[in-house]
């Protein structure tokens, strides 16, 4: 193992020996790797300076009192599990009153249930992939939701992330597992937040995992806004069993440095799946988004609209990538990146891509890159309004129709007010 690899990957023993096996081999894979450069095709676009300048401490095992009002949702009172700089923490969290056949807590809660974490964690694939193994590697809990056969879940389920650093700068490695059991449903909300950080730069590096049984359905809202110090890598994996569906709704608006790499397996005919994305970078902020989803039965559906808005020299990076092999027959899948530049020094780099073997199928994709209409801000202030919130009118016409796919009320309400607060320039 490489000494830069060595660095992000501050070890403490593992909390549960149930976990070593699983630790163990994520080391071996990274015996075989290093930090990925721009001379890998999967990176040409990112940059991982800041990444690599720093040297990344284990966050203090004691949690640090966070205060999380205004965190929370109200849909979610009894549904609430929070961690803190990746340690569970049990004050924070709500938990006790959930129904028979829906199980929301850590590792070690889990494993008492009775529930068999270790047969799903770490085995999505790619588990090989550097920043993934670096997380199994130095694993020591996740947050585990778990729903048996048939049931379901009307409220939301709500997963805090909270990071807060107060002096050396940490490696955070929060970790998710969501195993859904035939006919199961429910609503999940995730999200990766900061409080209270003066300017002490971090490394949140989260991977999810997501096992949807036959039938079983899962909108699922990821939103990051760390700190804007913040470097955030995260994975989320989803394998898709037979006429299960996923609705995933992801949301990037914080962090110096953020790189989403969203992987969906469809290994079961008739499976549907729906990815929405949103992107917000200004200043000198770099988002990257990576999706990968491979449909391996016939008749499977997919539809992918991600959307970036990018102001100031920020930089917006999207890859979508649509496998249909020859197994795959009478597929639907459609892909479509459209982006919206604020300022003449913003940048985007859009490369969506389909891979057809499949003859009897129906595709497409695409990408638009465009920028707010003179015509459209005249209009607007002929009616009296003034250049600015005309401009806030525009932005938020664009991005509302990804919000818009939320199903939680509070969590669009939230985000229309950080597009309302978005400047442009």
């Amino acid at each position: 193992m490489t000494a830069t690899l060595t660095q992000l990957i501050p070890l403490t023993p593992p909390a549960n020996p149930q976990l070593q096996d699983i630790r163990t081999q994520a080391a071996a894979y990274l015996q075989e790797e290093t930090i990925p450069t721009n001379k890998n095709e999967e990176w040409r676009f990112t940059n991982l300076a800041p990444l690599l300048a720093q040297t990344f401490a284990a966050p203090n095992q004691q949690l640090p009192p966070v205060n999380i009002n205004g965190l929370v949702i109200p849909e979610a009172p009894d549904s609430r599990l929070v961690f803190v700089n990746g340690i569970y923490a049990a004050e924070y969290s709500s938990i006790a009153n959930l129904p028979t056949g829906v199980f929301v807590g850590n590792i070690a809660a889990a494993i008492d249930a009775g529930l068999a974490v270790t047969n799903y964690l770490g085995k999505q694939p790619g588990g090989e992939e550097v920043f993934t193994a670096i997380n199994t590697a130095g694993i020591n809990d996740a947050a585990v939701v778990w729903l048996t056969k048939d049931s379901s879940y009307e409220s939301p389920i709500q997963l805090l992330f909270i990071a807060t650093v107060d002096d050396a700068a940490v490696a955070i490695q929060p970790r998710t597992l969501i195993v859904m059991e035939a006919g199961s449903s429910a609503t999940l909300v995730q999200e990766y937040l900061h409080t209270s950080i003066p300017n002490h730069p971090y490394f949140s590096n989260s991977v999810t995992e997501i096992w949807l049984g036959d039938t079983a359905k899962l909108n699922h809202t990821r939103i990051q806004d760390e700190d804007i110090t913040a470097i955030h890598i995260g994975k989320t994996a989803v394998s898709q069993s037979q006429h299960s569906s996923y609705a995933g709704n992801s949301i990037d608006l914080g962090s110096k440095l953020s790189r989403h790499n969203w992987e969906i397996f469809q290994i079961g005919a008739q499976t549907e799946t729906n990815l929405n994305g949103l992107a917000m970078v200004n200043g000198e902020q770099e988002s990257d988004t990576h999706s990968t989803i491979a449909l391996t039965k016939p008749h499977g559906t997919t539809n992918q609209l991600h959307k970036c808005i990018v102001d100031d020299r920020a930089h917006a990076i999207f890859n979508g990538k649509v496998f249909v092999p020859q197994a795959a027959q009478q597929t639907n899948a459609g892909q479509l990146n459209r982006n919206l530049l604020l300022s003449p020094t913003a940048r985007i780099d859009t490369k969506p891509q389909l891979e057809i073997t499949a003859d009897n199928v129906k595709c497409s994709h695409g990408a638009t890159v465009s920028q707010l209409e003179d015509d459209e801000i005249f209009y607007l202030q002929s009616r009296g309004l003034d250049v600015e919130t005309a401009k806030i009118l525009l932005i938020n016409a664009f991005a509302v129709e990804i919000i818009d796919r939320i199903p939680v009320a509070s969590v669009r309400e939230k985000l229309a007010v950080a597009v309302k607060a978005f400047k442009a320039s």
